[in-house]
């Protein structure tokens, strides 16, 4: 069995599994290159659900039926593409609309419907032929009904990588054959096939969208000891999840029917002129599995209890919140009752409600099904009318959600009611209605200081303040849960002990920093943090900073350095800042890069305020604006006469939101005091300057502030004036969870020699015959579960080396 290494057995073994479970095989040469249609299947769907639509079309197309219903559907599918027509048919004048397929209904009561259901065809065809110009093939196709809605290229890490398959998208799948310029359906965006796989026995990766050397794919992995990746799998191939989980044929029809969507973003060109960008989003496994699995919890447990979702920022939180909206709003108990009356979203992402109801309308073509509740002077009769109503699906911001509770307790209709809060890391200051409860869980100081209110504090304090009732169930979303947030909403892992320090509570689901980092999604804001001392301590060759012993007639002399400037007071750490960002920040982002400046107080933002902008004044610097933000009223005799507030220190917002204008390029500076500290998302602040003492979870709300991606931004600065740099660590580690950093593992690294290899003991005798036994068994899944521990071992020793 000299080939038992290669793809082709990585390819058998997938398709075994499916045909097993409920998939069809089908024949590459009945595969319709020009319509990119499997054309039995389409034929074959109609006639078993829709005998009545198919005896209409015969005896108006008699003798070219299926050649005229073939060339219609393919008409509708150019135009609308494979979803609209899989979750709504198609119209034909002779027979009228068309059902292309039947995902699982959300209640069990209609037998048609469940048969119609029963008999959706699930083909995966191998070494698909796709082209008119050319015959390379794909490995494999997968249908629906006969339309094609994923491909994917394999390989197998025993000849190949992760990145060879998707290379081979890039350069040698384009939608537009380069030769006779002819386009692909089976390629072409949202015509066809929804999105591409590449997969490879340690990695998968996916695309929507094929735009040859610039396509993009997203990470489509599991996770390995929090961070990317796959772990090991003891039965075999590291990714046999992908075809196990999420090619289930159930599983599929979900993702299909219940989680795709076609996303459209209006923008204007430099003309001025509207342009609709369209995007398929396709759920990463993380969000699909978080998803479901709450689904599931919550039809088994019915109302009443509560979820902890440990979700990192560039998880993709806005999608996972909308799919679990929409999902709960259908979600049925095994009797056909439906669990949840109306689910309730505490938001202050304004996108959310516009893309909840898009991507509704699309799932169930619709309207009606969301309502979003803001208005202070009508919220609470809204409110009470909507809760009333049973809208499906309603959301609130901080402000709004308590008139929700005090609707539920008091009007007698809705007390027999169940409801589902989901909480999404929604912040807000601390003036209206939430303000009353949240001020009893704050300090005297917090409250002085006017610190922003989380969603998560809200719960924590309503939670405190009234017995909650059984008919709410809790659905809290946090990057960085609080001690408390995991006290109240984590569950431990013995549910039959209390919790204790062995049995502590823990989030329902998690998707960790350090595997948003790893994937690329945000980026690790700890690689150039630099407490100043280390700074001074560089700059001055090894001299350790004391306040009582340096030179200030030294430091004065370098001013224009900023390293060499000792922070005597604002002034000087504003020379600091000020330099820093234009020596080392600045010129990035092609000049669009921004910073942020943490003060400790109000009274002190004001300050900086006042400083920075004199010192940018005098040295001269021209495109160099600053804004402050910060709540209420501050009265500072030293600072000048009179109230200092946001709209008088920021003459140049000339009306705007301060969000929107700090987004231009009028302004690159801003400076906080307890405001846009969290759930504040510019991707375009590349450096941070801290001047508070940050601890805990304020350290990684505070810091994470500049993880944000965007093209071209590839590394961070934090210059920390007085916090301890192991302190900022610890912080950030119960998210990471690794301690270390260090121990990442690298599917791509190059195996030693043998020889190294056996020194390392990166594998021992019983491995190596276990690996030769799986080898004569001829299957391959058996031989990288014998490899699996042998390569951990080397990439752990590699790690430590590097």
């Amino acid at each position: 069995m000299p080939s038992l290494h290669k793809e082709i057995h990585f390819e058998s073994d997938i398709v075994a599994h499916l045909t097993a479970n409920g998939w069809l095989e089908g024949d590459a040469s009945k595969y319709n290159r020009e319509l990119a249609l499997y054309t039995d299947d389409v034929i074959g769907w109609i006639q078993d659900t829709q005998p009545k639509a198919w005896d209409k079309l015969k005896a108006t197309h008699s003798g070219a039926t299926e050649m005229t219903l073939l060339a219609r559907l393919t008409q509708v599918l150019d135009k609308d593409g494979s979803l609209a027509v899989l979750r709504r048919g198609f119209k034909d004048v002779s027979s009228g609309n068309i059902e292309m397929c039947q995902f699982k209904p959300a209640q069990l009561i209609n037998p048609e419907v469940l048969d119609r259901y029963s008999k959706v065809r699930c083909r995966v065809v191998r070494q698909v032929r796709y082209s008119l110009s050319n015959e390379n093939s794909i490995d494999l196709v997968f249908f629906i009904n006969g339309i094609p809605v994923a491909t994917a290229e394999l390989k197998t890490d025993f000849t190949q990588t992760i990145d060879d398959a998707k290379n081979q998208y890039r350069y040698d799948r384009s939608p537009k054959d380069p030769a006779s310029k002819r386009e692909e359906p089976l390629l072409a965006f949202k015509r066809r096939a929804l999105v591409h796989f590449a997969a490879s026995t340690d990695e998968v990766w996916m695309a929507t969208e094929l735009r040859g050397k610039d396509t993009f794919f997203l990470p489509f992995n599991l996770g390995n000891e929090g961070g990317a990746g796959n772990p090991a799998n003891p039965f075999g191939y590291r990714t046999s999840y992908w075809w196990e989980r999420t090619l289930d044929r159930g599983a599929w029809l979900n993702i299909i029917g219940r989680f795709v969507h076609l996303a459209r973003e209006e923008k204007r060109n430099a003309e001025g002129k509207k342009q609709i960008k369209e995007k398929l989003i396709f759920p990463r496994f993380h969000q699909w599995e978080g998803v479901t699995k709450l689904l599931a919890a919550a039809k088994q447990e019915k109302a009443g209890h509560k979820y902890l979702i440990q979700h990192s920022a560039g998880s993709g939180k806005t999608n996972s919140i909308a799919w679990l909206a929409h999902q709960l709003s259908n979600l049925h108990d095994d009797t056909d009752s439906k669990i949840f009356s109306s689910v309730i979203v505490i938001t202050d992402r304004t996108v959310l409600d516009q893309q909840l109801q898009d991507a509704i309308f699309q799932f169930e073509h619709k309207q009606g099904v969301v309502c979003r509740v803001t208005n202070e002077g009508v919220k609470s009769a809204q409110l009470a009318q909507a809760l009333k109503d049973n809208v499906p699906i309603i959301i609130v911001t901080i402000q709004t959600f308590p008139f929700v509770l005090e609707a539920i307790q008091r009007e007698t209709s809705l007390k027999d009611r169940t409801y589902a809060i989901i909480a999404d890391e929604a912040h807000s200051s601390q003036t209206g209605a939430a303000a009353k409860n949240l001020k009893k869980v704050l300090t005297a100081a917090q409250i002085e200081e006017g610190e922003e209110l989380s969603s998560e504090d809200l719960l924590i304090a309503e939670m405190s303040a009234r017995p909650q009732p059984n008919s709410l169930s809790y659905f809290a979303f946090t990057a960085t849960p609080k001690s408390k947030t995991l006290e109240l909403f984590g569950r431990v892992p013995d549910a039959s002990l209390p919790a204790s320090d062995t049995n502590l509570p823990e989030a329902f689901h998690v998707y960790s920093m350090r595997q948003a980092i790893e994937e690329g999604f945000i980026l690790d804001v700890l690689l150039n943090y630099t407490p100043y001392k280390l700074a001074f301590k560089l700059a001055h060759n090894g001299k350790d900073y004391d306040s009582d012993t340096v030179d200030q007639s030294d430091a004065m002399i370098s001013l224009m350095q900023w390293v060499r400037l000792h922070p005597y007071n604002i002034s000087q750490k504003v020379q600091v800042i000020v330099e820093h960002f234009k020596a080392h920040v600045a010129w990035r982002l092609n000049g669009q890069a921004k910073a942020m400046v943490v003060t400790s107080s109000r009274k002190e933002a004001v300050r900086y305020k006042q400083a920075i902008d004199k010192y940018i004044k005098s040295q001269g610097y021209q495109s160099l604006g600053t804004l402050v933000a910060f709540s209420g009223e501050v009265v500072d005799g030293e600072s000048g006469p009179g109230e200092f507030t946001e709209a008088n220190m920021n003459p140049g917002l000339k009306g705007r939101d301060l969000r929107e204008a700090f987004d231009t390029d009028e302004f690159q500076i801003l400076l906080v005091a307890n405001k846009y500290q969290t759930g504040f998302d510019q991707p375009k602040l590349v450096s941070m300057y801290v001047d508070k003492k940050l601890a805990g979870v304020a350290a990684v709300q505070t810091l994470s502030r500049l993880n944000r991606t965007m093209p071209g931004k590839d590394q961070t600065f934090v210059i920390d004036f007085v916090n301890d740099p192991e302190e900022i660590k610890a912080a950030f580690q119960p998210y990471f969870e690794t301690a270390e950093l260090a121990d990442v593992s690298d599917p791509n690294l190059i195996h030693d020699l043998q020889s190294k290899l056996d020194a390392s003991r990166i594998y021992t005798a019983e491995e190596v015959e276990g690996l030769v036994a799986a080898y004569f068994k001829g299957r391959q899944g058996d031989m990288q579960a014998k490899v699996a521990p042998a390569v951990d071992r080397y990439r752990v020793q590699f790690s430590v080396v590097v």
